[in-house]
């Protein structure tokens, strides 16, 4: 076990992942643990958070779980409080729920737009408005918020209420890091770029490859520069730095993980 968020609290949205494997908010809940926060491990699935929480306990970290629908404003609270009562405080906010949903501007429907706007950005909205207070009074934290290089970039795929709400977490993130800067709470955002996880397999193999999971990952790994997609552990190792104390005079910054993708240009 590491010491560099000995003694700290953390709440992790999406810590579920939402199918076998590693998501980004079990690799990130998981190794928060493994250096030594206390983690709340939030997702709307129990099951998949549960999952989580049993990795974390069998390797003596400390972690209870909250379900929760995060684009809801009560459960939202329901998940601070919770915090709040057990630890009595919040040192650190991972921000990682997300949903992907295909489609551009005339194929996108306006129920579609609605739900990915509510999950990808409300969701950081609130959780930020309900744990920003608690973070003010105890005298600073440190906000982490999941984006995409689907916010700055195309990726070859047509999901205009994705990058559309990327690049809105990338903007909230920076307006939340100044308003707060005097206050040492500092809030930075990860743009992962191309990601194995299960949330790809569910999302984008129709997409890619008529569902042929291989295939997509074979595709995606040849668009990187690396010649290799990017996994779980890759974003949550970020993460932990942006979330430490190493990373104390850093706020407002967009840390890409892509493997130089951003650095090309990509086609489909």
């Amino acid at each position: 076990m590491g010491e560099r968020l000995k003694s700290k609290v953390a709440i992790v949205t999406g810590a579920g992942p939402v199918g076998p494997g590693w998501g980004n908010g079990k690799a990130t809940a998981v190794l928060f643990a493994r250096e030594g926060a206390k983690v709340v491990a939030v997702d709307i699935n129990p099951a998949a958070a549960e999952e989580t929480r049993d990795i974390i306990v069998r390797e003596g970290g400390e972690c209870i779980l909250q379900a929760g629908d995060v684009s809801k404003a009560g459960d939202v609270q329901a998940i601070v409080e919770r915090c709040m009562e057990t630890y009595g405080r919040i040192d650190i906010l991972h921000n990682n729920v997300g949903i992907v949903e295909v489609g551009g501007p005339v194929e996108t429907s306006e129920e579609s737009w609605d739900r990915v706007n509510a999950v990808n950005l409300k969701s950081v909205f609130l959780t930020c408005k309900y744990v920003l207070p608690y973070m003010e009074r105890q005298g600073g934290g440190a906000i982490v918020n999941i984006a995409s290089v689907a916010g700055i970039r195309w990726l070859g795929v047509p999901y205009i209420s994705y990058s559309a709400t990327k690049a809105g977490v990338i903007q909230l993130t920076q307006a939340i890091a100044v308003q707060y800067a005097s206050k040492n709470i500092r809030c930075n955002c990860i743009l992962p770029g191309f990601i194995n996880t299960p949330m790809i397999h569910k999302s984008l193999a129709d997409v890619y490859a008529q569902g042929d999971i291989e295939k997509m990952m074979e595709i995606r790994s040849r668009q990187c520069p690396m010649g290799r997609m990017g996994d779980a552990w890759d974003v949550a190792y970020a993460a932990l730095f942006l979330a430490s104390d190493e990373a104390k005079y850093i706020t407002g910054i967009q840390l890409i993980v892509d493997g130089g993708l951003t650095c090309t240009s990509v086609s489909p």
